[in-house]
């Protein structure tokens, strides 16, 4: 390491030193020296690593620089418009094989602790938290009563956090690395956990966050009154607008098969559309982003929570996953740059931004059906908008994640057992464990 590049980090970790609390940034405490990825970590908006280029979904146009670009954002409101089709698909679907009789169809998931079950395992298999928030959305407004489908919103919000977990084994090599991101990976799954502990029983004493989700919803479905209302109206009849010719076309073609089997088919067509179109958007989002966002990531972090919070809720939102953003906390934290409890903000900003994807997709309903839809839609925002303002706003609160993830993380250090026991606990134990309460209370 040159002399200038020693004084500079030592410029730096001296400053850092004089600020304190968690906004710190922590360097390695190692004597390693500068590799090329650390001199280069701000990326050009326009460069691409070989893994982004073979994940290109549209590598095989002979198209270059701004030509290129512009097609990228063609095949994002592409994609959108693909996933709001297949939110309309599962919707008209869950009504034809439900018909008026979708209460008695879910009437195994009454109980709350099922339909958490249900929101945690999907997620936690299909490893997308939008994607189940956007299935349910569809099925709300194809008549799926919203006290049903809000426990499983919540689990859906658990579910999507074994992405990171995931991740972090590929760091399994190093044991420094590993503890560090293993620790960034799990800060998540302990946030979801505290957050469903504290608002679940809330709600099913209180109903406190399907009542607000209901009183706003009319407003921004467009079937309340005044200007909001309208706007959100014309949002909702230019969706319907946009979508409506596909949906009828594969109602149409699955239409011979009868209400049952057409409208299961119809809603496999209506999944099959949502998971193809997020995992589209997030990699044409990510080549089109990833550089800016790391440099908005970069530029937020060691400022304060409320910066952090609001560039992880900014990023996610333009990628429209969460497993995306906190992806990319797990190699800075196992880097030894950036403090876990520097990043656990931008976490739970993550959060928070996922929730844009089923408000999207509440705009393909219209009607009263637009109205539940945007219900359930709010309930999932409000959730993790609230639980971020509870656990970040309360000192006790906010050190358990950090801290719990900091303990999991030198367990699984000594043994990798502990890695796959919380993956098999969180992920799949508890909603066992959750079924079982439900049929002990029955």
């Amino acid at each position: 390491m040159s002399r200038d590049k020693e004084v500079s980090k030592k410029h730096d970790t001296d400053r850092h030193a004089g600020t304190g609390g968690s906004t710190a940034v922590s360097f390695a405490d190692d004597d390693s020296t500068t590799t090329d990825d650390d001199e280069n970590r701000n990326l050009d908006d326009n460069e691409v690593d070989d893994d982004d280029e073979k994940k290109d979904p549209l590598a095989w146009l002979p198209l270059e620089d701004t030509a290129k670009q512009v097609a990228n954002w063609i095949a994002v409101f592409l994609g959108i418009w693909l996933l709001l089709n297949g939110v309309g698909m599962i919707g008209d679907g869950f009504k034809m094989v439900a018909g008026d009789q979708a209460q008695e169809l879910f009437a195994f998931a009454e109980n709350p602790f099922v339909g958490l079950a249900i929101g945690i395992v999907t997620t936690a298999i299909i490893q997308s938290s939008s994607t189940t928030t956007s299935i349910v959305v569809g099925m709300i407004a194809g008549g799926l009563p919203l006290n049903i489908a809000i426990p499983m919103l919540f689990g859906a919000n658990m579910g999507t956090s074994v992405t990171s977990t995931l991740v972090a084994l590929g760091l399994a090599g190093n044991k420094k690395q590993f503890q560090r991101g293993f620790s960034m990976a799990t800060v998540h799954d302990f946030f979801n956990l505290i957050a469903i502990l504290i608002f679940f029983p809330l709600e099913i004493f209180t109903g406190f966050l399907g009542k607000t989700a209901t009183a706003i919803a009319p407003s921004l479905s467009g079937q309340g009154e005044g200007v909001l209302s309208s706007v959100f109206e014309a949002i909702g009849d230019f969706i319907d607008l946009i979508t409506e010719p596909l949906v009828e076309l594969a109602s149409g073609l699955v239409e011979p098969l009868g209400d049952v089997w057409g409208g299961i088919l119809l809603s496999v067509i209506g999944i099959a559309l949502i998971l193809f179109s997020i995992s589209f958007i997030g990699k044409i989002l990510n080549l089109l982003l990833v550089g800016k966002a790391q440099e908005i990531l970069y530029a937020a972090l060691g400022k304060n929570a409320f910066i952090g919070v609001l560039s992880g809720a900014l990023i996610t939102a333009l990628v429209q996953s969460s497993s995306t953003t906190t992806a990319l906390t797990v190699p800075l934290a196992a880097s030894g740059k950036f403090e876990v409890r520097t990043l656990f903000p931008f976490v739970v900003g993550a959060n928070i931004g996922t929730t844009v994807t089923g408000l999207i997709a509440a705009f393909s309903a219209s009607g009263a059906e637009a109205e539940a839809a945007m219900s359930g839609a709010l309930v999932h925002t409000l959730f993790n908008t609230f639980a971020a303002l509870v656990i970040l706003g309360i000192p006790f609160l906010r050190k358990l994640p950090p801290a719990g993830s900091d303990w999991l993380a030198a367990l699984a250090t000594k043994n990798k057992l502990y890695v796959f026991l919380w993956i098999g606990g969180v992920f799949f134990l508890i909603p066992i464990l959750a079924v079982f309460i439900s049929n002990t209370l029955s």
